[in-house]
């Protein structure tokens, strides 16, 4: 390969990496993608957001299972039984078949996906990058390109002191464990951290969760991280807040967690299993920064709008990228604009404020844009309207009355600045409302957005109206 120059050349085959290099093949350009991995997809397919979901679903339906009755199911004397080498089974069968989905899309755009590991070399030398690429079988290669994508992707954080192992699990560990713990410790309550907290106590776990900030989810308004708070309670999740000094001690019967609470008392708590989900590092420290004209912050790698580094004709996407959320639609999403600008073609920057950002708890959180506290802190004049999903008559068919959708709006000018839901599709219907907010939208001109019945999306229309106190089903 060393005698080819492409056109660019991607180092990490997550959602960024790949996407990137699918587009930039769309738009004629000749593309390489490099991966350590045996397999495409990256921590999201993996051992993230695919595999999670799809054990997500299966604690769904083993909720419903236990209620059959309640939906016209007599399963007589039939007790369901959680088989969980069957369950593990089917969420590496949605696995594996993404990942022959993207071998087949390597093939059908003619991307050279080379399977090793790639650093910098140096600066280019007359337009031309060099990248060294140590190959699975320990050979060493290079590969030329005139642009490069830098998509190497992040790694779960520990607590200082610890290392996982088959006790102290990260989201890694935990998709591999033999069989569903019956007591888990789970230490952050971020998205990963209260997705496994809802799978696990579906499941009959006795779940508990620390979590150092005075509130759950914290990246979310505060309103929806009280109802998660109070639902989590109602489901019998232990959750302390404003914690300090967690420590783990590995004993016989698993561990041993011992902390401060937000009184100040020292609190343990002995479970079978801790997981530690306290957000991810950049995977940076050895892809030669330390050859070009990069210099990260924390391991970030800092970009302008555009996603070009400090070195000419580097681009860095995805959880490497300072200042953006670690999410893959995010990185998709700068995938595409690098391809775009790489090719000479139209592009949007990323717009750090219409982000979506979803969490696929019991019940589900999506959010688009300011919070209401942010929208003050920004000097806004802010309206604010609410509409619970009790009076939603597709929350009432599938049984989901919990939650509520919260609107953000503009006083002055109607404009609205953020939508923020926690109940049912919650992930899915955000789609409606991050598209308002691109488009700027007003709540006058949601109002008379018709919206299907009976659909969840419905709600919206009720929250958007609610901003002016005219909610018609509540």
């Amino acid at each position: 390969m060393a005698d080819t120059i492409f056109d660019l050349v991607v180092l990490g085959g997550g959602p960024a990496g790949y996407t990137c290099a699918i587009r930039a093949s769309q738009y004629g350009l000749k593309a390489a993608l490099i991966d350590a991995n045996d397999r495409l997809g990256g921590t999201c397919l993996l051992w993230g957001c695919i595999p999670t979901k799809a054990m997500l679903f299966s604690a769904e339906i083993w909720d419903h299972l236990k209620h059959a009755d309640r939906y016209g199911i007599d399963i007589g004397d039939v007790t369901p039984k959680l088989n969980w080498k069957g369950l593990l089974a089917r969420k590496d069968d949605v696995i594996s078949r993404h990942v022959k989905g993207l071998d087949f899309l390597m093939k059908k755009n003619k991307i050279n996906a080379i399977k090793g590991y790639g650093r910098l070399t140096g600066p280019a030398k007359d337009g031309v990058h060099t990248i060294e690429v140590m190959l699975a079988d320990g050979k060493t290669d290079t590969v030329k390109a005139k642009k490069v994508v830098l998509a190497t992707g992040s790694d779960a954080r520990m607590l200082p002191g610890y290392k996982p192992d088959e006790t102290i699990l990260t989201n890694y560990e935990i998709l591999k464990i033999d069989e569903a713990p019956k007591s888990l410790v789970v230490i952050g309550s971020g998205a990963v951290g209260v997705e496994f907290a809802s799978i696990f106590k579906s499941f009959g776990a006795e779940v508990t969760i620390l979590e150092m900030l005075p509130r759950m989810v914290p990246a979310e308004d505060e309103d929806v991280s009280k109802e998660l708070l109070r639902l989590f309670k109602k489901r019998g999740i232990d959750v302390n807040l404003s914690v300090k000094d967690t420590k783990i001690e590995k004993n016989k019967d698993g561990v041993l967690v011992s902390f401060v609470d937000s009184n100040g008392k020292a609190q343990t708590k002995q479970a079978e299993k801790v997981l530690v989900a306290v957000g991810r590092a950049p995977r940076t420290y050895d892809v030669g920064l330390d050859k070009v004209k990069i210099t990260p912050d924390r391991g970030f790698i800092l970009t302008n709008e555009w996603m070009e580094t400090t070195e000419p004709g580097i681009f860095a996407i995805g959880d490497i990228v300072a200042g953006l959320p670690q999410l893959a639609h995010v990185g998709s999403m700068a995938g595409l604009v690098v391809a775009a600008r790489i090719a000479g073609k139209y592009a949007k920057a990323v717009n750090r404020t219409r982000i979506p950002g979803c969490t696929y708890t019991d019940p589900q959180i999506a959010s688009v844009g300011l919070t209401e506290a942010q929208a003050k802190e920004k000097g806004f004049q802010v309206k604010v309207g609410k509409f619970p999903f009790v009076g939603n008559s597709k929350a009432t068919i599938v049984d989901a009355h919990d939650g509520f959708v919260k609107v953000v709006a503009d006083a002055k000018y109607g404009e609205i600045l953020g939508v923020h839901i926690i109940g049912p599709y919650a992930t899915e219907i955000i789609a409606e409302a991050v598209t308002a907010l691109e488009l700027e939208a007003t709540i006058e001109e949601m109002m008379f957005t018709i919206h299907a019945h009976p659909t969840v999306a419905e709600a919206l229309l009720d929250g958007f109206s609610s901003v002016e106190g005219m909610a018609v089903n509540v």
